[in-house]
Order: C-alpha cells, then structure tokens, then sequence
C-alpha cells in the first residue's frame, strides 16, 4: 500500500509501527492518529491483524527482510519508530528459544540497521518488566536489578542492550517501556485483544464465565494473601498514551529513558476472577493446576517516574474498567 498524500506532505509527523496489527501496536497506532501523527505500520501478519490496521497504510513485510524495509523506509521516510513487532509469549519461549532470539533479537538488530542506514535515530521500544526476572520488592521501579529467568524476558533485555550500544555509536535517542500485564480493549471497539492461541488470563476467564467452560488456575500457594499471583493490570490505551508521550518526549527533549508502565495496583487472579463473575454475571468453573516453576508470587510496578518523566498517569486501569471493556470487546468487537 502506497503511503498517503496526507502523510507525503507531513514527513515529520510519519512514524513507523513495527507490529502494528498487532494488539498493543493497533491501539498505538489510534493514540498516534488522535495526536495528528500518521502511523504506518509495518506487520508481517504471522500473528497480526490486517482488520486492525485503520489509521494509516499497512506494508506486509518481515522486519529481518533488510531490502524490503529499506524500501519502506525510502518511500515513508518516517521521523520516528515505534517497535513492538516480537513473539511475547513466556511459556513458547521456553520450549523453541530459538524462534525468540531470531525474531525478537535478529529482527531487532536488522530494524537498527535499516534505520542507520536511512538517517532515522527515534526509537520507542516495546520492552518488558520479564527483564527483572524474580522480584526482589513488591514494588519494581526501574532501579530493580534485571535478571531475567527465561528466553523471552533475556531477548527482551539483550534488545535493550543493543539499543543502548546503537545510541552510543550512532547518536540514537530511545525509549524503552517495561510494560506489567496489558489488558483491555479501545473503549470505541474499534481494536481489542484477539490471540491465536489465547494465553492471556483476562479474555480466557471472560471465554469461561460467557460460555459456561473451565478456567484453569495455576497454583494456589503463592505467598500472597490469597495464595493467587498478585498482577498488575495496565489498560492497553494507557499504555498507548504512553507511547506518545515517550515518543514525544525523546523527539522536543533528546532524553533517552527507561520507564516502567503499569497501573502501580496490585490484583490477585482470585479478586480479579470475582470481577470477571460480576461483570459477565456467569460463574466460572474453576480447575486448579501446579503452580508454574519461577512463577513470582507479586510483579507490580512502581509507576513514579513514568508519571514524573512522561507526566502520565493511567485513566482507564482500574481492574473494573479493564474487565469492562474486555467484556464488552468478546460480546460486540469490531473485528
């Protein structure tokens, strides 16, 4: 797809979403559009949505194809990158590590240099709180050791890495956002979360409650006060919002910075599952299973320095306002 004329005209407000069919980069792409930038994303839609591409042109390559990026990059000429295009799932990582060092690795570096190569050194990357591994407090702010204890959350890390050692060599300013647990859907419906296979414990308790089917808990003795694991939740759309703004704090200010967003609330799955029953007014049938090896019993962000840098603050995480949406998302999704 040629990009627009719109879009050939603001030059400087063209930014590249790698992986924005996906969940969280679709919703990215609608924040970025609401502000007058035009997003153009770039998906090779092994695991993306080409319904979810709404707000600007779709170019269906690989990122580790070094030729066609550059092409897209020679007709775009994009000011900025927002990278979220990488396999994310904990439990695969484990089993084919290898897929996750080439896409998320491989493909990292073949992006970085694309973008060398074309004069672009705006980076938001799309990073995880899987890079500190085991907790050591309630509460993880960004000063937290990293110490990752699987494939996915180390890929995750070595990336940033990488970016940090492309920044000092070629001058790049970057933004590397550790998200806690997305959730949610864009309160006009318009994208919303749709995984093949579903590994994400909100939609799969929705799935149960509406249909009458089993929910699978993994491990009731964790130490928290409920024995369930104790997350943080984060609306997609708050996460979206603060893409923008680290994206424009990077461009007016040259700051390279690491931010954690979350909502800084802490949710066991047994109150979030409670949510779950109100809201669909279903009732789930619970099975529980072992409690899965290096499963920490609390992963909650410290959000402070996201607000004081970014000057963001989450509008739309409370567990309510995600279920909601959520719900709302299964029953009458746009997609």
């Amino acid at each position: 797809m040629l990009i627009s004329n719109e879009a050939s005209k603001s030059q400087n407000r063209v930014v590249l979403v790698t992986g924005g069919a996906g969940y969280i980069g679709s919703h990215a792409c609608k924040e970025l559009h609401s502000y007058g930038y035009v997003p153009v994303t770039v998906d090779n839609l092994c695991t993306g949505n080409r319904k979810a591409v709404k707000w600007g042109p779709l170019y269906e390559v690989d990122i580790r194809d070094q030729s066609g990026m550059s092409a897209v990059f020679s007709e775009v000429m994009p000011s900025a990158v927002m990278h979220f295009a990488a396999s994310a799932y904990v439990g695969e990582s484990v089993v084919n590590p290898r897929k996750y060092y080439d896409n998320n690795v491989q493909g990292l570096l073949a992006l970085l240099d694309v973008m060398t190569q074309a004069s672009v050194n705006k980076l938001v990357f799309s990073s995880s709180c899987a890079t500190y591994g085991v907790p050591e407090s309630e509460l993880i702010n960004e000063a937290h050791p990293q110490n990752p204890i699987n494939p996915y959350g180390r890929t995750k890390l070595i990336c940033e890495q990488i970016i940090q050692d492309y920044s000092n060599a070629h001058n790049f300013q970057f933004a590397l956002l550790r998200y806690f647990n997305a959730a949610g859907a864009d309160r006009d419906l318009e994208v919303g979360e749709l995984h093949d296979p579903e590994p994400h414990v909100i939609p799969l308790a929705i799935s149960a409650a509406l249909s009458g089917g089993y929910f699978y808990l993994n491990g009731n003795n964790h130490a928290t006060h409920d024995g369930t694991p104790v997350r943080d939740y984060i609306h997609v759309s708050d996460l979206a919002s603060a893409h923008v703004r680290a994206l424009r704090k990077i461009m007016d200010d040259g700051d390279n910075i690491a931010v954690n967003l979350g909502s800084g609330i802490g949710t066991s799955v047994t109150e979030l599952l409670k949510v779950i029953e109100a809201i669909t007014d279903g009732k789930l049938t619970i099975i529980e299973k072992e409690k899965r090896v290096g499963d920490p019993a609390y992963l909650v962000a410290d959000i402070s320095y996201a607000k004081k840098t970014l000057g963001w603050t989450p509008l739309h995480s409370s567990i309510e306002t995600i279920v909601s949406s959520a719900v709302r998302w299964h029953v009458d999704g746009n997609f």
